[in-house]
């Protein structure tokens, strides 16, 4: 069995006018949530052997609180480009890549993907929009990571910040 957890980054701060979308950093409401968001994964999730980041610095942040939360050495986050401004095929992709012997691995992504990736592997459920640190987790009956994709999840459950 293989287990997907798929995070939407905290809420990004908007203040600084000068920086590109890949440099904004998260605001005060993003960090808090990514504390709380990241606690609950802990009790009731299974544990990553992986974390996977897109470059952004909001999605980075998530990663590293998540990564703190659940004591993962931070050095080891795998940052893919292929996950910033992705579509659904690349993040795959990504997925794809991961090394078998891996059975959970955690995601930092940004939307509309997360959500779009959500609906095309969920078998269930449909949601218009994950929000920011929104998490998602997808269990699939499968030994491979590049079946996902070509089969759903067997189970899918969220956990969205209220």
């Amino acid at each position: 069995m293989k287990h997907l957890i798929l995070v939407r980054h905290g809420k990004s701060d908007w203040g600084y006018e000068f920086l590109n979308d890949i440099d904004r950093p998260l605001n005060e409401r993003g960090y808090r949530d990514a504390y709380y968001q990241s606690k609950w994964a802990k009790e009731n999730l299974p544990t990553p052997q992986v974390f996977v980041s897109s470059p952004a610095i909001r999605a980075i942040s998530t990663a590293l609180i998540f990564a703190r939360t659940l004591n993962y050495d931070e050095q080891n986050i795998l940052i893919r480009h292929g996950i910033y401004d992705a579509t659904t095929d690349d993040f795959l992709n990504n997925i794809h890549q991961l090394s078998e012997n891996i059975q959970t691995a955690i995601f930092f992504g940004h939307n509309p993907t997360i959500t779009n990736l959500f609906n095309l592997l969920s078998n269930d459920v449909f949601i218009d929009n994950i929000p920011t640190c929104g998490i998602v987790h997808l269990s699939f009956e499968v030994s491979e990571w590049k079946r996902i994709g070509e089969v759903k999840a067997t189970k899918s459950e969220t956990k969205f910040v209220k």
